[in-house]
Parts: C-alpha cells; structure tokens; sequence
C-alpha cells in the first residue's frame, strides 16, 4: 500500500481527527486524562479514602473512553446512516454480553500534532463477548476517533484480539470502519496490518473469521476481510478497494464514484468480495450473529445441533411436481432446497454472485449441513469460471469447519466460449475438483436430473470420493446429451441416411435408451441408490446419521498446493 493508495480517504481522515478535540479536564485536574504521561500513584490505604478515589477516576476514565471523542462527532457518524463502534458492538453481542479490553490504550507517536491528540482506545475498541451463549471476540474501528485509522497501538490492540481468539478457539469478527493507515505514522502504520494479516493466515481454518465492512476498507486494509472466511457488506455506506477513484481516474483515465467502484453491490455481485450485502447495519449484524449460529467455535469441534420439530422422515411429495421431466426446462433450484431442509429455512451465501450454483447452510435434523448446487434458472445450471470459483471456496470452508456437504447435481457441463477457455476454467474448475477431492467430512451426492461430462465428475461423483450416491429416478448421466452424443457417434450413418433427420431422432433414442437410462449408473456401482424423490429428505438425514463419525485421513504433508 502506497500513500498514493490512501490519498483518496486523507480528507476523511482528517475530518475525524478534527472532531476529536479533547474534552477532558486540563492536566491539572487529572493527570491521565491530558497528553502528559501520568504522574506516580500516590501511597495510601483503604483507611483514608486513597483507593475510593482511585476507583472513582477510573471510572471517570472507562467513561470518557466509552463515550468517545465528542458529541459532534457521534452526530457526524450518525448523520453518515452509521453508528458508532460501540452500539455495533451492542448490536452483535449478546445483551450485557461484551468485555472490552485495553480501552485506556493510547498511541505514543509525536510529530504532525499527534502528541497532543491521544485519545483513548486509539480509535478501536476491542474485546469478547457472547454470541447465541458461545464466546465470541471482535473488534470495532471507531471512525470518529483519526477516522478509525491503523497506527502502531492501534494495530498492537487488534493483534492482542486475535491471539486470545485463536488460543481461546473462538470466532473473530471484524467491524471495519477506517481509513486506511495512518499516514502520520508512517512505515510503523504498514507494518501493523502485516501483523494482521498474518494472523488472519494462522488462523485460517483453524477458528471463523468474519469481516463486516461498514464504511472505508482502503488500501491495504482490504486484504485483512480478503483473508477471512466471509465478508459482510452495508450498503451506502461500506466502501472496500485498493486504490479509490482519484487513482483510478488518474492512472487510467476512468471516472467512477466510490460506490460503484467498491460499494457492497459491485463486490456482493460482480467481484464476490462479499459474500452478503444489507440495507441496514441492524440487519446486517443480526445475520452475522445467525451465521455464527450456524458455525463451531473452532475446527477441533462440530457445528452446534438446534433442536427441530421438523420430521426426519417427513415426505418430501412435493419434490415430484417441482422438478420438471424434461431435462431442458429451468426451474428455481432453492425451492427444491426449500423443500428438503429443516423448515425450509437456509442461509445462502454469495446469493448475487455466479448465480448459475447455489451455496448455503442449512439445517437437516438440526444438524448444520452445506449445500452446493447447481441452479437451472441462471444459465441452465452451467459450471463457469465464478461457479468453480465460489463453489470450490464454499467447499473448502465447509471441510474445515467440519460442516458436511450435500451436493445436488443437475448439471449440463462446463460453460464453452473463448472467453471462459482463455479465463481459465480449466484451472478455475479445477479448483472445485481440488476442494472436493480435499474434503474429508461427509458429503452426500444427489442427483436430480441431468449430470453430463467433466461437470458430473467434479460435481462430486462417487469416482472422486463421495461418501453416498443417490438419484431420482429420472436421472441422466453421460458423457453429453444424446443429441450431442448421436451426432458424433452416429456421424457417418446420419449423414448417408436417406432421411438424415428421423435417422438422427432413432438414434438419439437408442442412445439414451442404451446408456442414458436411470438405473445404467447403479448397474455399475457409481449410484448407491436410485431413490423416490419424496423420499429425499429421509435419506439424506440417514445418510448423515450413519456418516456422522466419519474418518478419513489424509497423507502427511506440508500443504498441498491447489489449482490457481
């Protein structure tokens, strides 16, 4: 991150660090609430009142931090529809349920005025909590305080979070509201987010990691959601880029407002960032408390079991009227996901991005299950690149939290064009086929209709690994369509036929008839069972039951080194 990366938010910054004037009394009055270091406490005993008045400035002191800068500046935040870093906190945690930790943390920096402007916390509050009754740890950029900029303290404060996080294997939530580093602090301010970045790494996998992106995420500071497992936008007000419009338009000419270059609709839809975007802060967090929910603490424990009063063996009749025969008819996959999980309630992740696969968590018997599918209704349920891309990460975060995976496949193939073959989609697809292939908890494969080609292999047939393999009896499962399939096979005899077009069509139906039919895959071991389709919740929430101490080891090694 360069100072021209920052430029664009240095007049936000500035702002903030306007509104933080000091409040307090003069030095005199008090020495730990002036720029000056505090005096030496003085000796006392509890007989004449020293402790007692001790407790009272610390209290005095815990709540001049709580109340932050100004009352200007908490007007300014909540003029800008956000609120301050504290009532987010209240909003996430549990009531009653937060502890803060280093609140009376100032910097130490001198130079551009910084000397005289220390104010506590340094612009973050950190501290844990709990979330649904399970610890929780998070930390909050107060943006009224140096616009919620990373300085050395600052960054000291987040880094303390994230180690008591990972030794106390507990989730860690990042409320992000700030401009980026701190530029009057120099390199010190850039070497800061290297400590959280490699935290975020060290952590991966090991405990969740959420970011909520709730204003300016700038720079370098971009890369720390970038590493966590899932990222929260708000629309309006959260912005998150590398280098803000002004470069933009002077390195390339390009004019484009902050929004529409990092707003949570361009990364939510376009780029897939963000994994969520809301309207409203409020609703925002009450989806991160959800997601929280449904996740363990760490990937030494399962995902936390609600109880249900949804049957395990209720019927699913409808599934018999949603899914249409022909295999060329689109339909809304999530309805048929709907259908099948507990209460029909699940939480789709990356819901606006590569819209052509579904991913989400759900409920089946109150156990916590990812679902991958693919979806008819956005160009025919195709894998592409951004499919391959989600689907695989969707996948691998699963796997290491130790949530298992039901497929459900009606794929027609991987996307053809020049400009999927020159983006890559071989190693893009690559990429599920990896996460897949990785993949030690239970995964279920079911197949609706059509799985054709490379597609079904990645999908994650039985050849690559799949615990259990069911389909519905109007399965197809080939290399390609028939017609597709005839034309090749049949090439020669079509084109010398005297009536090439009924030919075409007596092929076509020989071929399916041949190698296409239902049960042709059961036959040969790659379906276990060839099911009702009413009874497909029934099955499933069997086949996990059966799979739930699963153990499967994989080779000693470093890491491996998966598909880019």
């Amino acid at each position: 991150m360069s100072v021209a990366e920052e430029t664009p938010l240095k007049t936000e910054t500035d702002t903030a660090v306007d509104t933080t004037a000091p409040t307090a009394p003069p030095a005199a009055t008090h020495p730990a609430l002036s720029a000056a270091p505090p005096a030496a406490p003085e000796t006392g005993t509890p007989e004449d009142g020293h402790l007692r008045d001790r407790a009272a400035e610390l209290a005095e002191l815990h709540e001049k931090a709580r109340r932050g800068p100004s009352e200007r500046a908490t007007e300014t935040q909540h003029a800008k529809g956000k609120l301050t870093a504290r009532e987010r906190l209240a909003l996430l945690f549990d009531e009653g349920g937060f502890t803060e930790i280093e609140e009376l943390r100032r910097h130490r920096a001198t130079g551009f005025g910084l000397e005289d402007r220390r104010p506590h916390t340094d612009g973050v509050v950190t501290g844990w909590g709990r979330v649904h009754g399970r610890t929780v740890f998070a930390y909050a950029h107060d943006f009224r305080i140096f616009g919620g900029a990373l300085g050395e303290a600052h960054a000291e404060k987040i880094h303390k979070l994230m180690d008591l996080a990972e030794s106390a294997g507990s989730p860690v939530v990042g409320l992000c509201d700030g401009a980026g580093a701190r530029i009057q602090e120099g390199v010190t301010a850039l070497a800061g987010y290297g400590g959280i970045f490699t935290r975020n790494v060290r952590s991966s996998g090991v405990i969740p990691q959420i970011s909520v992106i709730m204003g300016p995420c700038a720079g370098g500071a971009a890369y720390s959601p970038a590493l966590t497992d899932f990222v929260f936008m708000v629309r309006g007000t959260a912005q998150m880029f590398i280098t803000g419009p002004d470069v933009v338009q002077a390195v390339t000419g390009e004019v484009i407002t902050h929004d529409a270059l990092g707003g949570a609709g361009a990364h939510s839809s376009l780029s897939g960032v963000a994994h969520f975007a809301y309207d409203d802060e409020a609703s925002c967090l009450d989806d991160v408390r959800h997601l929280l929910s449904l996740l363990p603490s760490n990937n030494r424990e399962l995902p936390p079991p609600e109880p249900t009063s949804d049957p395990a063996d209720r019927r699913t009749e409808a599934l018999l009227d949603l899914v249409p025969a022909d295999p060329g008819r689109a339909y809304d996959i999530r309805s048929v996901v709907g259908e099948i999980v507990d209460d029909g309630e699940f939480f789709e992740v990356h819901e606006a991005w590569a819209t052509n696969i579904v991913c989400a968590l759900a409920r089946l018997d109150g156990q916590v299950v990812g679902i991958v599918a693919n979806q008819p209704a956005s160009r025919a349920g195709v894998l592409d690149i951004h499919a391959s891309e989600k689907a695989a990460r969707f996948v691998q975060t699963c796997d290491a939290f130790n949530v298992p995976l039901v497929t459900l496949v009606d794929v027609p193939g991987f996307l053809p064009g020049v400009d999927q073959e020159h983006g890559g989609i071989i190693r893009h697809g690559a990429k599920l086929l990896y996460a897949y292939c990785n993949a030690t908890v239970p995964r279920i494969q079911l197949i609706l209709r059509k799985a054709y080609g490379g597609a079904y292999i990645v999908m994650d047939s039985r050849s690559i690994g799949t615990d259990i393999s069911l389909a519905w009896p109007g399965n197809e499962i080939a290399v390609m369509g028939a017609e597709g399939a005839a034309n090749v096979v049949f090439r020669r005899e079509i084109a010398g036929a005297s009536d090439p077009e009924a030919t075409r069509a007596r092929l076509v139906k020989e071929y399916r008839s041949e190698l296409m039919h239902p049960y042709y895959a059961a036959e040969r071991g790659l379906v276990d069972s060839v099911i009702d389709p009413a009874e497909t919740r029934e099955r499933l929430i069997g086949a996990l039951a059966m799979l739930r101490a699963k153990h499967a080891p994989l080779p000693s090694r470093k890491h491996g080194n998966q598909p880019q």
